[in-house]
């Protein structure tokens, strides 16, 4: 049971995931009013932030296979929210794009959704315990990423 208790590596990554999953679930909350899932409100974050973007990279940068990013996107290209255009440099790609109606439907979302996290962060962790937790976070994700990749060169 020590191995449960006191900074055991254990400890720790059971606290890390039991507060993940409270962290999602209160993200959940903060965009459940929009009528969407969050795979289809990260697709839309991701292209507000970062222009257009293939589909592939899109389904990289939130975490989402490929066949649940064209599902996502076929979803959101339904409701007028996306479209996809040919790239202009290689005939086989499709870029997504942000329609009018998609600007404005994530820019508001994501601006209250902003609210909401900033209000639970503020409340509950000052500034500089904010800028601790970041740190340290990087810092064993960084650490557990290297030894991932390590021991998938070694096999």
């Amino acid at each position: 049971m020590e191995s449960l208790t006191g900074g055991s590596g254990v400890h720790v990554f059971l606290v890390l995931w039991k507060a993940s999953r409270a962290l999602q679930d209160y993200a959940a909350k903060s965009i459940s009013e929009l009528e969407m899932c969050g795979s289809d409100f990260a697709v839309l974050e991701a292209l507000l932030h970062k222009g257009p973007l293939p589909v592939n990279e899109i389904g990289k940068k939130i975490l989402l296979t490929s066949g649940s990013i064209t599902v996502a996107i076929d979803r959101l290209e339904t409701k007028g929210l996306v479209e996809r255009r040919a790239s202009g440099t290689d005939r086989r790609a499709r870029i997504v794009h942000l329609t009018k109606d998609g600007r404005k439907l994530i820019t508001h979302a994501f601006a209250d959704h902003a609210a909401d996290l900033e209000r639970l962060a503020s409340a509950s962790l000052t500034k500089v315990e904010r800028e601790t937790l970041i740190r340290l976070l990087k810092k064993i994700g960084y650490e557990a990423a290297g030894a991932s990749e390590q021991s998938e060169s070694t096999t």
